[in-house]
């Protein structure tokens, strides 16, 4: 075999080499770019949800001011936030990746949700408790409160949603199995059941 056959064979293997190399690094910086984007606005999705459970304290002393208020209704309130509490101190730096654990912090959100929504409920029975003014001032920030977290569940979405579509492309999706779990499909927040308005926070 001639040198130059040689040297075209060599070539072109480190041509396709240096071709597949490109291609395996724009990809990996692809998906980390848009992992980053993602983890980002799931930053943003935790600091609305902290914003409510800090409201949920002055709520609560704020409405057991009110005579005959139902106590198991404050209970359940208080229960759900620690709740929030138990899975929000634990091990989330990643959870945007970890399916179990995004459940379990979604559940304990959606129990919290829950029981503000029958606190508002039981509140309408309390006129006197709706008419001061720190109970207003209240119902203002958590129902504003409320709207950003919609907002930021569905931007969370809409990364998940660019990611995932990134990562099942051919051949992105072969490329990121070579890294195992650090390209792991997102999931997703789903509405809970009877979520088709936005939780009940008039008083």
């Amino acid at each position: 075999m001639s040198k130059k056959i040689i040297l075209g064979v060599v070539g072109g293997v480190i041509l396709l080499v240096l071709i597949f190399g490109g291609m395996v690094t724009g990809t990996y910086n692809s998906l980390v770019g848009l992992d980053q984007a993602t983890q980002a606005q799931w930053a943003q999705v935790q600091n609305v949800y902290q914003r409510r459970a800090d409201l949920v304290p002055n709520l609560v002393e704020t409405v057991k001011g009110a005579a005959n208020f139902e106590q198991g209704t404050l209970t359940a309130v208080t229960e759900a936030r620690a709740r929030v509490g138990q899975i929000s101190s634990g091990a989330i730096a990643n959870i945007a990746n970890d399916p179990a654990a995004f459940q379990r912090f979604q559940q304990a959100q959606d129990g919290l949700s829950s029981a503000l929504s029958r606190l508002m409920v039981v509140s309408e029975a309390y006129p006197e408790l709706r008419a001061t003014q720190n109970f207003r001032d209240l119902q203002a920030q958590l129902e504003g409160t409320e709207n950003r977290i919609t907002v930021e569940r569905m931007r969370f979405n809409e990364s998940a949603q660019a990611f995932n579509t990134r990562r099942q492309t051919f051949p992105t999706v072969l490329i990121a199995g070579f890294f195992g779990d650090q390209f792991r499909t997102k999931e997703y927040f789903q509405a809970v059941a009877g979520a088709e308005r936005a939780p009940e926070v008039k008083f």
